[in-house]
């Protein structure tokens, strides 16, 4: 099943995601790679695998292999660093946040596609998983690259559905 049909099961509760997802899918503020790079990545950070499997269907014939690859690792790298930085800024302890964090994190240097399409789903998947010090971090990067405010924004309005997607998913 593709994402948008996985889309027109949710529960007439649920309306307002169904056309969330219609919009967001024919969107043209982000290239097909950002689109779908960063669904991909939004879909694995829930851990819904219905919607998972679903992203990476739509998304196969939009996106090259290279960039599904970057999708998933942008989930996976900041499945742990969202978890480490979120420590160290909320920690009382200033210590925690000078301290080296001996993390290995070399896909964040080389992730087999354009630099700032890895950091707008590495943003995105950020803000699913409420690191806002990643956040900046990644906002930083991408303004650094010259990425419109626009499309950062679109990557956090896909985030906001493709979460709540999985939320009314997992508890159907």
């Amino acid at each position: 099943m593709l994402f948008t049909e996985l889309a027109k099961t949710l529960p007439d509760y649920a309306k307002d995601l169904r056309l969330n997802v219609s919009s967001l899918v024919t969107e043209q503020t982000l290239s097909d790679q950002q689109k779908w790079g960063t669904i991909v990545a939004c879909a694995h950070a829930t851990a819904c695998k219905p919607l998972i499997d679903a992203a990476e269907a739509e998304a196969a014939d939009k996106i090259s292999p290279e960039a599904m690859n970057a999708a998933k690792a942008a989930a996976s790298i900041m499945a742990m660093n969202n978890i480490y930085y979120r420590f160290t800024h909320l920690a009382s302890r200033q210590d925690y946040r000078t301290m080296p964090a001996k993390l290995r994190m070399n896909v964040i240097g080389s992730p087999g596609i354009e630099k700032a399409d890895f950091e707008l789903y590495s943003l995105a998947v950020s803000a699913i998983n409420g690191c806002g010090m990643c956040i900046d971090s990644h906002d930083k990067v991408l303004a650094g690259h010259g990425m419109a405010v626009e499309k950062i924004h679109t990557a956090a309005r896909i985030a906001s559905v493709v979460h709540a997607v999985a939320r009314t998913l997992q508890a159907m």
